[in-house]
């Protein structure tokens, strides 16, 4: 850990009268001013107080010869001292390691029972980086090494799994001047135990290896003057992972970041500074399950992309985290075949298969219909003992999957052979042309006739809709002239002109970029398409709304841009996608426990408050769904996509129109059927979405709950019948407290009642969310209306997976 440091450590590490040997003895303990130093002068360890800590002492080991002061182990890393002066690290009687403050209480301790009554105990900080404890006798009874916190050294055992089980493993700093246990960590996947994970709290933030048969797995690094060579043995009772560098090498260490970053680093004695020879994740689509189901990411490519393997396509092109679909569904018989990947990091939620050879393997899978993928290795280079085979089979979505210099083989199965798809595509080859030039000609035909009639006309109305757009007023009667304008030329610099690598996604509108507007500020850009006239009014609605909105679960309108035919919004960066994107997906759900739901349940409620009554003007949303609520970096909702919003005015409550915008499931039945909307619509759709959220089931997928017409009847049915409990999600169901989800069910079934007048207001559902106290109505039982054609005038709905004006942050 790199840091700056109080002058107050100036003053202990330099005085004159420090104690500098690389021993300490029983007679003689460490106190505040002095340091050990190890023989060769590498490594020094004593106390130390970070920048910023409030005067908070730790034990640690950092580099001795380096003039930027590295830590690399801390000792009481959760239990700073507070009252330094007297503090002291010394060997007790029964031979343990023991660090106390100037009042005597005990900091921290090592522990070993085989000791009591030996005496004589040294400690000793070795060139290595090892503080170790030594009897008389030469043996080692406690070591550092065995205790790592965010860094493991060279030549250091980093144990991965003891006798079948996970290891403590890495935790990185809680800040850049805090060593506390953060909440980023490393180690063993504690369910298959063969493969290593960076986690986020409890959530899988990053899977970096499978353990297979070779011995180097990890590769080897060539900086400027340092090779790695790095590790994986499997002894009979453990696993760890070492490694090494050439002689000669400098300084060089793995670090895991409070950021997530698991970094590879070597000592510039140039540059007097810190060198990243490997990083992981290296890319965005490293991340895990970003690519989604069956899709992996490429690191073959100048920049990683997701991509799907041979035989699949992509569901979503402007979502790829929506995965890769089969071309051919899978049908079990003699047709199907498997297509091999070389070079691949295989993917998560395997079934690890005992005492089978390769064609054993290969056969397990292959008689199993519902087995869609397997891979093997040998242990056997790899020192493992016993059965030295490895048997990998998957029986569901392949997840998390990535191409590199990786050492594995992964055969998918595909529903068709190569010969059954070669005779396809000789005929499409033949009919494709033909097909093709028919089509060029028909285009260009048309296209010559439209261009010479209207490319004149074009221009004036677009002329005259952007100048009647500039002097337009609002809904209240305002001139808009607080506009946050951003000029043409700095979106283009901050998108790379647009460039297909910054597409974050599509909406109905045009496309979503992510930029660097100034060089340093992320930001989200919405581009509505050029080649059409819809989104003229979303696009005014939202300038006009948004730019007058402040609140912390409403998205942040930064700027916006009218050049010649371009209209462009700028909003802040938002880096965890939408909703949806979590909840919807089986791979990414458990990541959304019932703490985190209930605080995006309760932000989208204050949101829609802010706006039926905070705000200034009374507004609408009108096309409230999962999608449409973005999350930020520490997973709090923020209301998008005012584009369909309307403005109340004054006394104002209600509303019709011949034009009905929305997604159908969370329209309310009076705006669906008549058009009629006020702020209570919002309250509908509001119920809807704590109903999905609280279940993981989407309103729009009835044949999860085959027995009912919707996910409101079945809410209310389980709910009148005191079951509950049966409509929470299975992934939070465990550890969630049911009081408060079945509180949270219920102002969900009283928000989504069919009558308007039954509905509450959002400052009343704030208050029910937050308060146990504050009675909750019964709500009526629900009447389910079919989605029909009935109603006159225009109605444009947008799916729940594609909304007209979609911003999705990535």
């Amino acid at each position: 850990m790199d840091m700056v440091y109080t002058p107050i450590f100036i003053l202990v590490f330099f005085t004159s009268l420090c104690q500098c040997n690389d021993q300490l003895t029983q007679e003689k303990p460490l106190f505040l001013k002095d340091m050990l130093i190890s023989e060769g002068g590498d490594f020094a360890l004593g106390f130390f107080s970070p920048k910023n800590s409030n005067n908070k002492f730790y034990i640690g080991i950092w580099y001795h010869k380096i003039s930027e002061h590295t830590v690399v182990w801390v000792a009481n890393r959760d239990s700073p001292i507070t009252t330094p002066s007297s503090a002291k690290l010394a060997i007790t009687n029964n031979s343990e390691l023991v660090l106390s403050d100037s009042q005597g209480r005990n900091i921290w301790k090592t522990t070993n029972s085989t000791t009591r009554g030996v005496t004589g105990a040294f400690a000793v900080i070795l060139d290595t980086g090892n503080f170790v404890l030594r009897l008389p006798n030469g043996t080692d009874i406690w070591q550092s090494f065995d205790h790592p916190t965010d860094t493991i050294l060279p030549n250091m055992r980093f144990v991965l799994s003891y006798k079948a089980r996970s290891a403590e493993g890495l935790f990185a700093w809680k800040g850049p001047d805090d060593p506390a246990t953060g909440d980023i960590s490393f180690g063993m996947d504690p369910t298959s135990n063969l493969q290593g994970f960076c986690w986020n709290r409890t959530l899988p933030y990053f899977r970096s290896f499978v353990i297979n048969g070779m011995s180097v797995t990890g590769g080897t690094y060539h900086g400027t003057s340092i090779i790695t060579i790095e590790t994986t043995i499997n002894t009979r009772d453990e696993v760890y992972y070492m490694y090494t560098v050439s002689p000669g090498s400098p300084y060089a260490r793995l670090s895991l970041d409070y950021t997530g970053k698991l970094r590879g680093l070597s000592w510039n004695s140039t540059t007097s500074s810190w060198a990243v020879i490997s990083e992981h994740p290296s890319a965005d689509c490293d991340l895990y399950a970003s690519c989604g189901p069956f899709g992996y990411c490429d690191h073959t490519e100048a920049i990683p992309t997701c991509q799907c393997p041979d035989g699949f396509e992509v569901v979503d092109w402007l979502n790829f985290s929506r995965g890769c679909r089969r071309k051919e569904e899978l049908k079990c018989g003699k047709e199907n075949y498997f297509t091999t990947m070389s070079n691949m990091k295989v993917p998560d939620n395997f079934l690890h298969i005992r005492n089978r050879s390769f064609d054993q393997c290969a056969a397990e899978c292959t008689r199993n219909c519902s087995c869609v993928a397997y891979a093997y290795a040998d242990l056997s280079n790899a020192g493992a003992v016993g059965d030295t085979s490895r048997c990998l089979v998957w029986t569901g979505d392949l997840i998390d999957m990535g191409k590199a210099i990786n050492p594995e083989n992964l055969y998918i199965r595909l529903g068709k052979s190569p010969d059954t798809v070669q005779k396809k595509s000789k005929l499409l080859k033949i009919l494709l042309p033909i097909i093709a030039c028919l089509l060029l000609l028909s285009f260009a035909a048309l296209a010559w006739k439209c261009k010479r009639r209207g490319k004149q006309q074009k221009k004036k109305v677009q002329k005259r809709m952007m100048l009647e757009y500039l002097g337009s007023t609002d809904e209240t009667g305002n001139k808009n002239t607080e506009f946050p304008f951003v000029s043409f030329n700095d979106i283009v610099a901050a998108t790379d002109n647009f460039s297909d690598s910054n597409m974050l996604g599509k909406g109905g509108f045009g496309k979503v970029y992510k930029g660097m507007l100034g060089g340093t500020k992320e930001v989200a850009i919405k581009r509505l398409s050029k080649n059409s006239g819809q989104g003229t009014e979303e696009f005014r609605n939202e300038v006009v709304l948004i730019a007058k909105l402040q609140h912390k679960n409403l998205v942040k309108l930064l700027g916006c841009c009218i050049h010649e035919d371009e209209k462009l919004l700028v909003y802040e960066y938002l880096p965890n996608k939408s909703l949806d994107y979590f909840l919807f997906d089986s791979t990414r759900k458990s990541m959304l426990q019932w703490s985190t739901r209930f605080k995006i349940i309760k932000g989208v409620a204050r949101g829609i408050m802010y706006l039926h009554q905070d705000s200034r003007l009374t507004i609408i949303h009108r096309d409230l769904k999962t999608s449409n609520i973005l999350l930020d970096k520490e997973m709090s909702p923020k209301i998008s996509d005012f584009g369909m919003a309307r403005i109340f005015c004054g006394d104002q409550h209600k509303a019709n129109t011949n034009r009905v915008v929305g997604t159908y499931g969370y329209m309310s039945p009076e705006y669906a059927m008549e058009g009629a909307f006020s702020i209570k619509s919002d309250t509908y759709s509001f119920g809807v979405l704590l109903l999905e959220i609280v279940s993981g089931m989407k309103i729009s997928s009835p044949h999860l709950i085959m027995d009912f017409p919707n996910l409101i009847v079945y809410a209310w049915n389980l709910w009148k019948d005191g079951k509950t409990e049966d409509l929470v999600d299975p992934s939070v169901k465990e550890n969630c407290p049911f009081g408060e989800v079945s509180r949270c069910i219920h102002i969900g079934l009283l928000c989504a009642q069919d009558s308007p007048n039954c509905r509450p207001l959002m400052s009343t559902v704030v208050l029910m969310l937050e308060s146990k106290t504050t009675p909750v109505p019964i709500p009526l039982q629900p009447v389910y209306f079919a989605r029909t054609g009935r109603g006159s005038g225009n109605k444009v709905l947008s799916m729940n997976d594609m909304s007209l004006t979609e911003l999705e942050g990535r």
